[in-house]
């Protein structure tokens, strides 16, 4: 079975995510295969629009295959890895930088890699199911494929809480962070689909879109805001431990379970990308996080403990990473940087 179905319906360049057992998690191939079809499309006059959708009922893409990357990491080599993540990136960029719509039907678990294949087009539709989340920092490793360049976007200070927490956003919450922009219940994508492959007339996504669900984090905008942006991981904690309210606590436990190295190195990022939104700029300073994360991050001890031993007990190196640390991982790579040819 194809991980990814790439074909042409219509007017439309199609993309659909076809690993359901396993949440359509995003692997090196399917990575490499879509980017090819996105330079293909780009200037064919057949293809007006691409559609990225995901098969199965229970995930758009519910991340990258870490497991993969941990079998390669724990012997000692990089090298799939920091492959997958450069084409991963530059899949990205490409995505967002096309010269053609592309509409993203999300449903389900949306997370890590697969905010990188639906968050980046115009226009991004979430259904009632949706649940987007960017949870690097419970495994060791950052918001990448430009979440650090999306969260930074996000109202305020609540792209800070939402990338050290990894909290899930349901479809409200999604178009309020920026994540997605419009609501199509689930049930109406069929005609949907039809329609723009029929007719490429986009302007059929926004005829089709209803009011969302009710966003659960804007009435918790205002205390998010006095507590995370705070200059620091450690004055954050701090600021919700004198806290007494019931959001507060929750967070404590979310945050008490991350890598503090990870955290971090997240603020940083997110903090560096609010001041001048780029998300180039954006995916190569994660590059530099991710290049090093085999051999110098928390990334395979969070991965051991969520995904391959599933204990839930992950030992971290720092508990309190100093800024030095955080500017080494953060630090430019050289002849090793991140590029970007033919976007």
């Amino acid at each position: 079975m194809d991980e990814v179905l790439i074909r042409i319906e219509g007017r439309a360049g199609r993309i659909t995510l076809n690993r359901p057992a396993a949440l359509n998690a995003l692997t090196p191939g399917m990575a490499l295969a879509m980017d090819a079809a996105l330079i293909g499309w780009a200037h064919d006059p057949a293809v007006a629009l691409v559609l990225i959708d995901g098969a199965g009922p229970r995930a758009f893409c519910a991340g990258g295959d870490i497991a993969k990357v941990y079998a390669e990491g724990i012997t000692g080599e990089a090298g799939m890895a920091r492959d997958f993540w450069r084409d991963e990136y530059r899949m990205n960029l490409r995505l967002a930088e096309y010269p053609k719509p592309v509409v993203s039907l999300m449903h389900g678990f949306i997370m890590g890699g697969g905010v990188g294949v639906g968050c980046h087009g115009h226009p991004r539709v979430v259904g009632e199911t949706a649940q987007v989340a960017m949870p690097e920092c419970g495994i060791g490793l950052i918001p990448d494929v430009g979440g650090t360049y999306l969260l930074a976007r996000a109202p305020g200070h609540l792209g800070d809480y939402l990338g050290l927490t990894g909290t899930r956003m349901g479809p409200g919450d999604a178009i309020l962070a920026g994540f997605a922009d419009l609501f199509v219940p689930e049930a109406d994508w069929p005609a949907l689909v039809a329609t723009l492959c029929t007719t490429d007339d986009v302007g059929a996504v926004t005829a089709a879109a209803q009011t969302a669900p009710d966003s659960k984090l804007a009435a918790l905008l205002p205390e998010i805001e006095r507590l995370f942006a705070i200059e620091t991981v450690e004055s954050i904690r701090a600021a919700l431990e004198s806290t007494g309210s019931a959001f507060a606590a929750e967070t404590l436990k979310v945050i008490a379970r991350n890598s503090p190295l990870s955290m971090a190195c997240t603020l940083a990022m997110i903090r560096s990308q609010r001041a001048a939104p780029d998300l180039r700029r954006a995916l190569e300073a994660e590059y530099r996080f991710t290049y090093r994360a085999v051999h110098q991050t928390d990334f395979l001890e969070g991965v051991r403990a969520a995904v391959i031993d599933k204990d839930r007990k992950p030992r971290w190196r720092l508990t309190a990473p100093s800024p030095d640390t955080v500017a080494a991982l953060l630090a430019p790579l050289g002849p090793d940087t991140l590029t970007f040819p033919e976007t």
